[in-house]
């Protein structure tokens, strides 16, 4: 079949392992969608199948109106809102799910927590710059790490923090409550209280409809000033413009964040990077080889089954019917 790998952004999976399941198909990859070459661009005209590298693209019905040949989408990791389902099934499109996992995620927001607190990336930028032991951070025992979404990422990092003799306190829905407290975690009695109380928020939520701008600003400026406020999970769930409102006004005092409204972030004046108290990463969440190995054999198994006939782990199967 003829394959498509839409926006890998650094040339990674032909280095995979799991490249070689894809051995029989005709196979183009496309660094970035939006500087795409012509070479490329009549390839992804011919495509049967599309894979996906997250949440990276978005696929519309413009886009897919575009691609008459189209027959199947093979996701890695888990469908989200950046497919239009309702476009694809219009266009007689099968989407295969493919697989998660917690691991990188988890292990990134830990990375993000233990810079922000220690002030590393400040340190290492001075001394970049001839300066020696410019600030002073703070060690995480003792202080009160407040997840919201007690998942699969929540839950691991609850884990990671208890290692560094961390008080947890979970915040979310009556299930992740549930889940904490069996746990042997703290359930927050109300948001006021967890944002009050909390030294660092981590934030660990899915984006669907019910949790978009879920964070308020109210939420943000009741945080302490020493505070600090971590999402790796997706920007949108902070209503909009509050973060940088609430880092402006002092609460809280710092932010660590790896997601962003508008991705991918080229511009070197956008706002948070040019904020002192904060720290960015490029949404590396899920950017990790062994992530990529296990998403991608996934979404090649499900390529191979459907050109063999047994197409497996298609969520709108039915348009077929």
């Amino acid at each position: 079949m003829k394959v498509v790998i839409l926006d890998d952004y650094q040339e990674a999976v032909k280095n995979l392992n799991c490249y070689r399941l894809l051995e029989g198909h005709e196979v183009t990859v496309v660094q970035d969608l939006h500087n795409i070459s012509a070479t490329s661009f009549a390839k992804l005209k011919e495509a049967e199948v599309l894979v996906l590298i997250r949440e990276r693209t978005k696929i519309t019905e413009n886009f897919l109106s575009s691609l008459p040949n189209l027959k199947l989408i093979s996701q890695t990791g888990k469908i989200a809102n950046h497919i239009d389902i309702e476009a694809c099934n219009k266009y007689k499109v099968l989407i295969a799910d493919g697989v998660g996992s917690p691991i990188a995620p988890a292990e990134l927001t830990w990375a993000l927590i233990l810079n922000a607190q220690r002030k590393i990336p400040q340190a290492i930028e001075d001394m970049k710059n001839g300066l020696w032991q410019t600030n002073i951070g703070t060690t995480l025992k003792g202080q009160t790490l407040g997840i919201w979404g007690y998942g699969k990422i929540g839950k691991k990092i609850a884990t990671y923090a208890k290692a560094f003799d961390m008080t947890v306190q979970v915040w979310g829905s009556e299930k992740s409550l549930t889940n904490a407290e069996s746990d042997g975690f703290i359930k927050a009695q109300s948001k006021e209280i967890f944002f009050k109380t909390s030294d660092i928020v981590s934030l660990n939520l899915r984006l669907v409809p019910e949790t978009t701008g879920i964070v308020k600003l109210t939420d943000l400026q009741q945080m302490k000033s020493e505070s600090i406020f971590v999402n790796t999970s997706r920007a949108e769930l902070v209503e909009k413009d509050a973060l940088i409102k609430a880092l402006k006004s002092g609460k809280p005092g710092f932010a660590a964040l790896d997601v962003y409204e508008d991705e991918p972030v080229f511009d070197k004046e956008f706002p948070l990077l040019k904020m002192p108290n904060v720290i960015c990463t490029p949404h590396l969440g899920y950017v990790e080889k062994n992530g990529y190995e296990l998403y991608f054999s996934k979404a090649f198994e499900n390529i191979n089954n459907f050109a063999k006939g047994r197409p497996e782990n298609i969520i709108n199967l039915h348009i077929l019917m």
